[in-house]
């Protein structure tokens, strides 16, 4: 605990924490606000699937090209437009209906390939910042903050939607603004500038490491998708209409509590084989949850295949930050954004085949597989992990 009170206590630390989570609830709250508007204007489950889907997608394929730029131009240059853009998109959406399908997919796109790349603007932030013997303890607590992101957020939504679904989907926008506003008033943010990179077009990809990492989180993001809605499944199978929240409110807390414990003090053991006994961990806790249990049991396993999943994080974004390319930083961390989204989005829809094929069981143990499939890319490419890997510009 001590090392997170001196890590608040760190000038601008909380500030740009506070700032950066409050801005990056849209990634929590747009989904949701998407669905529920869609639903009260007539439109079917699957356009409002379809638009929430669009919009995961948009976000996850706008981060590592915001990233990019950001590394050339600082962050406020940045940081700010997009955050206006990806309200107007919001507004336009909720101005609009769902009868004008060509404006509501293009507002949903500028919604989410707007989305500020603030998650990696702070942790490119965090070396500025912070000592070096405090910058991991600062990847854990944001990879353990983060976890409320997708607890709150869907929270504020179903509140603001009492008032109407326009006012969600416009608290959505304006949250990302207003977080990023804090962000890029900051010092740092306006001081904050990319070193020079080699002028080529694959960026923080030329790394075989980043490679093998980004591989290896994407089945970490499969995982995460398959559990999102196997707990919808086990809710309808089991006549309990709270489980769902229930679950992803146990593996959430689970994360937090993994990601406060996993940061709270320094490991000499190398980062690439943390990574590999992490990812071991994070796997063997999808595997009890593939049993379905009665609820009481069930929220227990819940909880544990959760614990690990911050620490999994944390340890990648400190690899990240050894094996980024020079110039780049920003881009690679964005990337890893891309990866965990693209792989939640390939999770969901994997769920659901299993579901249709199997029940609740085939489609947690999705989770599962995907956890094993993240641990032998990693283990099987752990040599491009050191910084001896990292391609010269």
């Amino acid at each position: 605990m001590r090392t997170y009170l001196d890590f608040l206590r760190t000038p601008h630390a909380a500030r740009l924490l506070g700032g950066t989570l409050l801005g990056r609830l849209p990634n929590g709250m747009g989904p949701l606000a998407i669905v529920l508007y869609t639903r009260a204007h007539g439109g079917s489950y699957a356009l409002a699937g379809a638009l929430s889907a669009l919009y995961g997608l948009a976000m996850a394929a706008g981060q590592p090209v915001l990233g990019r730029i950001m590394d050339r131009y600082g962050q406020p240059r940045i940081l700010l437009p997009s955050a206006l853009l990806a309200l107007a998109g919001f507004a336009v959406l909720a101005l609009t209906g769902v009868d004008a399908l060509p404006l509501v997919v293009a507002a949903t796109l500028v919604a989410g390939l707007a989305t500020p790349p603030l998650e990696a603007g702070l942790r490119a932030l965090w070396p500025l910042v912070l000592e070096p013997a405090r910058v991991r303890a600062a990847y854990a607590l944001d990879a353990a903050a983060q976890e409320l992101l997708f607890t709150v957020g869907p929270l504020i939504v179903v509140a603001a939607a009492v008032v109407s679904e326009e006012a969600a989907l416009l608290l959505t926008g304006a949250l990302g603004l207003a977080g990023t506003l804090v962000v890029v008033t900051s010092r740092h943010s306006r001081a904050w500038r990319g070193e020079p990179r080699a002028a080529d077009w694959a960026g923080p990809l030329r790394s075989p490491g980043l490679r093998v990492l980004l591989t290896s989180l994407t089945f970490v993001g499969v995982a995460l998708g398959v559990f999102s809605v196997a707990v919808v499944v086990y809710a309808d199978e089991r006549g309990i209409e709270s489980a769902s929240g229930v679950l992803l409110a146990a593996m959430s807390a689970g994360a937090l509590i993994g990601g406060l414990v996993y940061g709270a003090r320094p490991r000499p053991m190398a980062a690439d084989r943390q990574l590999t006994l992490l990812l071991c961990a994070l796997a063997a806790g999808y595997v009890p949850v593939a049993l379905a249990p009665a609820m009481p049991l069930m929220t227990m396993f819940a909880l544990v295949s959760g614990v690990f999943l911050a620490p999994v994080l944390a340890c990648g974004f400190t690899v990240v930050d050894v094996l980024a390319p020079r110039g780049t930083v920003t881009e690679a961390f964005a990337w890893i954004v891309t990866a965990v989204g693209a792989g939640g989005a390939l999770g969901m829809a994997l769920a659901g085949v299993a579901a249709n094929a199997g029940g609740v069981h085939a489609s947690f143990a999705v989770s599962a597989v995907a956890g094993l499939l993240a641990t032998l890319v990693l283990a099987a490419g752990r040599r491009t992990l050191t910084p001896a890997a990292v391609p010269a510009p």
